[in-house]
């Protein structure tokens, strides 16, 4: 039974993921991209790793979608939509889409993973803790990637106040 909700959510979120992509408006892919967040996180709660599905709903679904949003609604991308769009465009998209989908069923239905064993196992995890095994890898292991992660989430919020000034700046005058 659990099967068929992991297989109901995981077409969840590649029909959102679909959708984020091939909808015009960016607020209502900005809502397919929350739904493919939550549809993950029950994934993963399906998985039997709790802390990574709240984690998912918290800092995805939560502070990025709505960084994403705010973005949206501060650059209002609505006033050049379809500006500059080739006519062939959506053909080619087309075209490379079904290319790489042939191409990903190709390797993944020829591929046998081994399973993985780490230094946390099922029963290492479960003496310790789910959120004590996360915090020991992030801030050991994964302590560059996790602070370059959050210098490149500084740059964008900057980013985004600069190319908000611009944009005061013109309309005031």
């Amino acid at each position: 039974m659990s099967l068929l909700v992991f297989y109901l959510f995981a077409a969840i979120a590649v029909l959102a993921a679909l959708g984020m992509v091939v909808l015009r408006n960016p607020v209502h892919s900005a809502l397919s991209l929350a739904l493919v967040f939550v549809s993950l996180a029950a994934m993963y709660v399906l998985l039997s790793a709790p802390f990574i599905a709240v984690a998912q709903v918290m800092i995805y679904a939560g502070a990025i979608l709505i960084l994403f949003v705010f973005v949206i609604m501060l650059l209002s991308p609505g006033t050049d939509q379809g500006v500059g769009a080739l006519k062939a465009q959506r053909g080619l998209a087309i075209l490379f889409g079904a290319a790489l989908l042939v191409l990903l069923i190709a390797v993944l239905g020829g591929a046998v993973l081994p399973p993985t064993r780490g230094t946390f196992t099922p029963e290492a995890i479960a003496a310790e803790g789910d959120t004590q095994a996360v915090g020991a890898l992030l801030f050991t292991n994964f302590l560059l990637p996790f602070e370059i992660t959050s210098i490149l989430l500084l740059v964008a919020i900057v980013g985004v106040i600069v190319l908000a000034k611009k944009r005061q700046s013109i309309s005031k005058q």
